[in-house]
């Protein structure tokens, strides 16, 4: 009996001693740190993580061959005999875009759909003869095709609809259309306002705050995209070019949508903002934004260039794509996209500094603590990360590449955004001679060097200035074989 109460006592020690030094353990693994407020939504991060995404700008003006219609066109130009909405998904799919956005309504106030609250609508015109319904081929192609999200624009300057300029019967009329749209076309990512309106246009109000909480009602996961977001915000023009500085972070209090006076504001974005609302980079392939036969699509290297300096300053490129008149996406159109992804994969595919010994100023933790610099090197470039010590103020991450060095073009530097935006200031060198510089990086930030091509064999990232520690979620050295810059 006695030695079984001892070899019971022994056990219940052992077991103690043992949870004990395991409690210990689990207390010494260090812990993230604090966020940077603001922060991003799931909604927001997985829209960062999209890069490329694709607008559709069709309806009357495409038969009209004119940007901005009057809202006196007669639906029965209407009439897009080819139309195959697949074709524009796979067009899609082909370069990469994983959300396109239709125009369901543009200025000229024509509607793609058989709206019940107005006869100017695809249900007028000779197409399918008066029984089709663009937005549902849309939807229905999108949803056909796994990776693909819808997002529609619905414009609120209306020059055709008789309400437009009666505030009540106008807002009321806009709203019935907005639940028409997200009610029965399914699953909508994104959804476009603007503040688009001629000068001579009748005086309106539109009821935004009312607007937004009905988006958000009927599809509670949707981006609203505006000059004020809440979700995203326009960069301030539609070149595709964000500011050298740009931040995630604006203050929402300072915006309102169709003011002209705020696009450099939009364009950098705040350090102090308290809201999270990124860019987005609007621009067409072709001059105009609805098909012109007399067009034809932007060079390779433009199309590049734009890429380089929206999603490279921390950005998302909404690169326009208008079907033509018979209802398709022009061959050469679809080729120059084809172009596109191939070059921005021939770029990003291969990362040299995979081929490097990485060591860093310190890190979070020690040695195995989980935030070291081989973080940078992984496939996750959202949750893991480099973090140097909270005690320290010369923060730089180094890559020593191979004896024979690397040969390089452009450099890729990104942020854990999901614990805030924080880079304010960094320099980048090789071999010791400084090669770039800049401010922000955000989700992400790309180099592309006035020379043609570096070659070195150590490479260092030093932040100069931060809001709290700076965490790098991912880093690149790759070569750009389109890059010539004396052509630019």
């Amino acid at each position: 009996m006695a030695k079984s109460w001892f070899s019971t006592c022994f056990f219940l020690i052992t077991l103690l001693h043992q949870s004990k030094f395991s409690i210990s353990r689990r207390e010494q693994v260090p812990t993230p740190p604090l966020p940077v407020l603001p922060l991003p939504t799931y909604a927001q991060l997985k829209w960062q993580q999209r890069e490329l995404i694709m607008f559709l700008h069709f309806g009357v003006n495409t038969f009209t061959d004119s940007e901005r219609g009057t809202g006196k066109e007669n639906p029965a130009i209407f009439n897009p005999v080819g139309l195959n909405a697949n074709q524009w998904v796979s067009t899609a799919a082909e370069a990469g875009v994983s959300l396109m956005i239709l125009t369901a309504k543009h200025h000229d106030g024509f509607c793609l759909w058989p709206s019940k609250y107005t006869k100017h609508s695809v249900a007028a015109s000779p197409w399918k003869n008066g029984s089709g319904d663009v937005v549902r081929e849309f939807v229905n192609a999108v949803k056909a095709h796994n990776g693909i999200d819808a997002g529609l624009y619905l414009s609120p300057w209306d020059r055709h609809d008789p309400r437009y300029g009666d505030n009540l019967k106008y807002n009321e009329y806009y709203l019935a259309q907005l639940q028409e749209l997200l009610h029965n076309y399914g699953n909508v990512r994104e959804i476009w306002f603007d503040g688009a309106k001629g000068a001579n246009a009748p005086n309106m109000t539109y009821y935004f705050s009312d607007w937004f909480a009905m988006v958000k009602e009927l599809q509670s996961s949707i981006n609203i995209f505006s000059d004020a977001g809440p979700d995203v915000r326009w960069v301030g023009n539609e070149k595709g070019f964000a500011n050298t500085t740009c931040w995630s972070t604006i203050n929402k209090t300072s915006l309102s949508i169709g003011n002209a006076s705020i696009v450099g504001y939009l364009n950098t974005g705040d350090p102090k903002g308290t809201d999270w609302l990124p860019a987005e980079c609007d621009v067409s392939i072709r001059p105009g934004w609805f098909w012109h036969k007399s067009e034809s699509p932007k060079r390779l290297s433009k199309l590049l260039e734009i890429y380089y300096n929206s999603v490279g300053r921390n950005c998302v490129m909404l690169l326009n794509i208008p079907p033509n008149s018979t209802g398709l996406i022009p061959d050469e159109d679809v080729q120059r996209l084809r172009e596109l992804r191939k070059a921005i994969d021939t770029v990003f595919s291969i990362n040299l500094a995979e081929k490097c010994w990485v060591k860093a100023s310190s890190q979070r933790g020690g040695k195995d603590g989980g935030f070291g610099p081989e973080n940078v090197l992984d496939s996750d470039h959202l949750r893991t990360y480099w973090a140097p010590r909270d005690d320290e103020d010369d923060h730089w991450i180094e890559f020593r590449g191979p004896d024979e060095g690397l040969r390089f073009n452009v450099i890729r530097i990104q942020e854990a955004i999901g614990l805030g935006q924080r880079i304010q200031r960094h320099e980048v060198y090789v071999d010791g001679k400084r090669v770039a510089e800049g401010t922000t990086v955000g989700y992400k930030r790309l180099h592309r060097l006035e020379q043609l091509v570096v070659n070195g064999r150590v490479v260092r990232i030093r932040i100069k200035k931060s809001r709290g520690l700076p965490l790098i979620s991912s880093f690149g050295l790759h070569f750009d074989p389109y890059w010539h810059p004396n052509e630019q």
